[in-house]
């Protein structure tokens, strides 16, 4: 069992990991980098769009849901391949439902934007 580390020692370890999965994510996964473009395009239009604080952060944490879920997808993802190639009911299975989650939160991120851009322009 390795020692487990604490404070500072901890955060530090942690936040390298975790800068270290994004850039993996970045590197090998188109729909992640798309996802980030899309987002980086997007966060300008949030200081029109949103009209107050809470809209602004309904957008960007919108497009910020899309990463992670995209994220979690990409892990499952990885696993599932990890332990094998060849085809198998579950691992079709957890791609598929990783895949509907990041494509429920398009929507929702989609449905968010359209909402409020609707308000903006319309009442």
């Amino acid at each position: 069992m390795k020692p487990e580390r604490t404070g500072l020692a901890h955060l530090r370890d942690s936040t390298r990991y975790s800068v270290k999965g994004l850039t993996a994510a970045f590197r090998h996964e188109a729909a992640f980098r798309q996802e980030v473009a899309l987002s980086v395009a997007l966060l300008p239009l949030t200081l029109w769009l949103g009209q107050t604080p809470t809209q602004v952060l309904l957008l960007i944490g919108s497009c910020v849901l899309v990463l992670i879920t995209e994220l979690l997808n990409s892990a499952v993802e990885s696993v599932v391949d990890r332990i094998g190639t060849e085809h198998h009911e579950l691992s079709g299975r957890a791609k598929d439902i990783g895949s509907a989650a990041v494509m429920l939160a398009l929507l929702l991120a989609g449905l968010t934007w359209a909402l409020l851009l609707w308000q903006r322009l319309c009442g």
